[in-house]
């Protein structure tokens, strides 16, 4: 009875150990995240200007931070639609792929598959559905604030996972911070491609080698009426041959042929 009874204790503290474990083991922010945060009983002001420091503790250069169509200034009240975009750390693949958070000093934020922080319109994260995209890629739009404001601040934090849902060393991130300001008309036209990293991007491998007759399109055409051309001159070619064998030659014994029946002309004219 005393060893069921210890063996029973044992259990139910080994059970307890790894309940207490599994949170920690298993917390995944796929559904976005944004402000103050606590990571291993350290509190984070924000997620965005700090980092992911629950998936690894520092910054990762090879994960390309990408912020396209950003402007070089920014008019009071206009909105802006721009690109973010993740390129590098583990391959995209499992449950979930990457996931960012973002801030700005002022202005709103939005757009397409992300949301707000707790209803604070100056942060911006991804949504559950978008965090498996396997582009790492998110729709940005922000609002400037009314004109006689300061410069902007943006602050964005950009995760690549391997997909498991569990913070660990094979998850990297990256930061990239900016500021924009007002545009009094000294600031360029356009717009701008802005990104933090080590610019070391490789082109991702084709899904399949070869090329499909099917949608080679125009350079299809072209191939076979290069061909057709070729051909064209090959039988142009042998024609003039035969023509100039047996049209032009003196020596041939068949049939007349026009350079003899012009020779007996011109002699018949010379009498």
């Amino acid at each position: 009875m005393l060893k069921r009874t210890s063996t029973l204790r044992l259990s139910l503290a080994a059970l307890l150990v790894f309940a207490l474990l599994l949170p920690g083991a298993a917390t995944s922010y796929h559904t976005g995240i944004g402000g103050e945060q606590n990571n291993a009983g350290e509190v984070i002001e924000d997620v965005a200007k700090e980092g992911c420091l629950c998936h690894n503790p520092d910054a990762d250069n090879t994960v390309q931070v990408i912020l396209d169509e950003v402007p070089y200034g920014w008019t009071g009240g206009e909105s802006y639609t721009m690109h973010l975009q993740l390129i590098g750390g583990p391959e995209a693949g499992g449950a979930w792929t990457g996931g960012f958070s973002m801030r700005v000093s002022d202005g709103t934020l939005g757009g397409e598959d992300v949301q707000n922080w707790e209803g604070d319109v100056t942060t911006l994260t991804q949504i559950e559905a978008s965090a498996n995209v396997a582009d790492r890629m998110w729709v940005i739009e922000w609002t400037a604030p009314a004109s006689g404001s300061d410069a902007v601040t943006f602050w964005i934090t950009g995760n690549s996972v391997n997909g498991d849902a569990i913070p660990g060393a094979d998850d990297r991130w990256n930061q990239l911070f900016f500021t924009l300001p007002e545009d009094e008309g000294a600031s360029p036209a356009g717009l701008r491609t802005l990104f933090a990293g080590d610019g070391n991007v490789q082109a991702p491998e084709p899904d399949h080698h070869g090329v499909d007759l099917h949608h080679m399109g125009a350079k299809l055409r072209a191939h076979w009426l290069g061909l057709l051309g070729f051909g064209a001159v090959i039988v142009v070619v042998v024609f003039a041959g035969f023509l100039l064998r047996y049209g032009f030659s003196t020596s041939y014994q068949g049939r007349s042929n026009q350079l003899r029946l012009r020779y007996h002309l011109n002699r018949r004219g010379d009498q």
